[in-house]
């Protein structure tokens, strides 16, 4: 009787965490600096004053693309940025360029940066293993 109690409880269990595991593969993960909002747009040669950033998913598959808040600012883009970005859980930023206080902001919140020419799309899918 106990036994038959279980199966149903390890059955919830694991449906509960295959849609989590669903729901997580499609979260940003790879930002990409670009000079438009499609996944064809250029690789951006700036990191913290370009005009979108596109968001690509672990797979390398565009999920969002938003306007940079932060490319007109004065003074501290690249921190700026730098938060933004952690708080929409991206691990991996892609621009042509980096500005040393962009690097230590990076730096600090663990992210990882990479410089890539080309378009957005080959860049995320490169930096997504495809």
């Amino acid at each position: 009787m106990l036994t038959m109690l279980r199966i149903p409880n390890i059955i919830v269990i694991l449906l509960l965490y295959t849609a989590c595991s669903a729901l997580a593969a499609g979260e940003p993960f790879i930002a990409v600096a670009a000079e438009g909002e499609t996944a064809e747009s250029s690789v951006s040669t700036q990191s913290a004053r370009v005009p979108y950033f596109l968001f690509f998913d672990d797979q390398g598959v565009l999920a969002e693309a938003v306007v940079n808040p932060f490319r007109e600012v004065q003074r501290g883009a690249g921190p700026q940025v730098a938060d933004f970005l952690a708080a929409k859980g991206i691990r991996i930023i892609i621009a042509g360029e980096f500005g040393p206080r962009m690097i230590g902001a990076l730096q600090s919140r663990e992210m990882e940066f990479r410089t890539a020419v080309g378009s957005a799309a080959d860049a995320a899918a490169a930096a997504a293993g495809q």
